[in-house]
């Protein structure tokens, strides 16, 4: 993702709230989403132990697992992550052809709590984190193991899988700037604790002499 592009951290889905009045629960409600959720990027990674056993042929393996990370890269950023936890992110150029990131997460209500299963935001974040990092795993084995030709094929997994792991993330923690104001605040006040020389108010960090 571009630097210079603008990234923006909205709250939308507002005509896509839903009005049922169901209690919010452990089951799953969108068994459909959360079985692609897991599906290609599980499939994926199977694919990618069982190449050599399944079949002989370098090309028709990684056709294959490039073609699975592409459909789980493309359902997951579009699909299971609004249904499932109520995130999206997505990006748009604008009329002057300035890009724009966009994260957005359903906004905090008690009607959110009605809508959102907590068994399927398990499924959605277990999903979202472990196959990454399997693939990340990959990565090193493969380039310790000398396996160069699967370096590309595994690259792809940790760039695709990756780059929805970021969006969601951003969708879910706020914009970057928000983290680096809360970093930047917290070890200003550990260091002024240090020193002994400090006060807090809602403004921020005062310094004070003691």
């Amino acid at each position: 993702m571009d630097s210079n592009d603008d990234t923006e951290d909205v709250s939308l889905f507002d005509a896509e709230e839903e009005t049922t009045n169901r209690p919010r629960k452990a089951k799953i409600r969108h068994p459909v989403a959360s079985f692609f959720h897991l599906f290609f990027r599980v499939s994926a990674i199977i694919v990618y132990l069982l190449c050599e056993l399944l079949s002989s042929s370098f090309i028709t393996c990684m056709v294959t697992i490039i073609l699975l990370l592409s459909c789980d890269f493309w359902a997951v950023k579009n699909v299971t992550g609004r249904l499932m936890v109520g995130l999206r992110w997505w990006n748009h150029i604008d009329e002057d052809g300035k890009s724009h990131w966009v994260f957005e997460s359903r906004k905090e209500s008690s009607q959110e709590n009605k809508t959102v299963s907590e068994a399927e935001s398990r499924i959605f974040w277990l999903g979202l984190i472990a196959c990454p990092v399997l693939w990340v795993i990959f990565a090193f084995s493969a380039l310790f193991s000398f396996r160069v030709k699967w370096l590309a094929v595994v690259i792809m997994g940790v760039v695709l899988q990756g780059a929805n792991l970021y969006g969601y993330i951003r969708c879910k923690v706020g914009s970057r700037k928000n983290l680096t104001s809360m970093a930047t605040s917290y070890f200003g006040k550990q260091f002024l604790r240090q020193t002994g020389f400090y006060c807090v108010s809602q403004d921020g960090l005062h310094l004070m002499t003691s």
